[in-house]
């Protein structure tokens, strides 16, 4: 009898052993997991994005068309937007000048052919009706609505002179984009972003595993750039007394 408890007890000892064991080797594992994640999440992604290119151009027609999703509808609308840009610029055509040719043009073809069908068929031709639909220019001033006071929103904050660093950021982008302003007009810097945003988020989704290394060492230099500016220059401006001091 004592020694089948013993064999017993052995038993019992190496089971509960052998769960104590599984238990640790499973939380090891699942402290392996986090890290990881943290691992994959350190991961470094241009302009701090964690979704694909895709999803941040909104993930619709508009990024299909960006990204070239359908080769088709890319090609055409870069291609109107050249012409349009090659008529305006090299042509030094006018807005009203093209809108009477285009209609004068028009008018003419439909003329001609709704005389020539009915010549020929007996019967006059059908031409269909053209309405603006209502659904998406609601949307569409409802976008421009929301992005106009967004960023009246953002430049009273930075009119308010909360803070310092976003108001010279600010007014160095307003300056660049005045000195390329006075480079080109206006049509041409429109078509200059259009084709930019018909090429560099494709380039980019295409060989993202390369810039984001660079863009990350870049980033690590541009903010190493900033504190140095930081400490020598923007901390010495006198600033006004803070809202604690005038409460107390």
């Amino acid at each position: 009898m004592g020694e089948h408890e013993e064999k017993h007890e052995g038993s019992l000892m190496e089971k509960l052993a052998e769960k104590i064991h599984g238990h640790d080797s499973s939380s090891d594992s699942d402290n392996d997991k986090p890290s990881e994640s943290s691992t994959k999440a350190k991961v470094f992604r241009l302009f701090g994005r964690e979704r694909s290119v895709h999803h941040v151009f909104g993930g619709g027609k508009s990024a299909d068309t960006f990204l070239w999703r359908n080769k088709k509808i890319s090609a055409g609308v870069l291609g109107v937007a050249t012409v349009i840009w090659v008529l305006f610029e090299l042509l030094e055509y006018h807005l009203l000048t093209l809108v009477c040719h285009v209609l004068i043009f028009a008018l003419v073809i439909l003329f001609l052919w709704s005389n020539a069908y009915a010549f020929i068929n007996k019967s006059p031709l059908c031409i269909p009706e053209v309405h603006i639909p209502k659904d998406p220019v609601i949307e569409f001033a409802e976008a421009l609505r929301f992005e106009s006071n967004l960023a009246f929103t953002v430049l009273r904050d930075i009119a308010s002179g909360r803070d310092l660093k976003k108001f010279l950021y600010v007014i160095a982008g307003l300056w660049i984009l005045s000195i390329v302003g006075s480079w080109c007009n206006f049509v041409t810097l429109f078509y200059l972003v259009f084709v930019l945003l018909h090429s560099v988020p494709v380039l980019y989704e295409k060989y993202e595993d390369k810039v984001d290394p660079f863009a990350e060492k870049a980033m690590h230099e541009i903010k190493k750039q900033c504190a140095v500016f930081n400490a020598k220059v923007l901390s010495k401006i006198p600033r006004g007394p803070s809202k604690e001091k005038n409460k107390d």
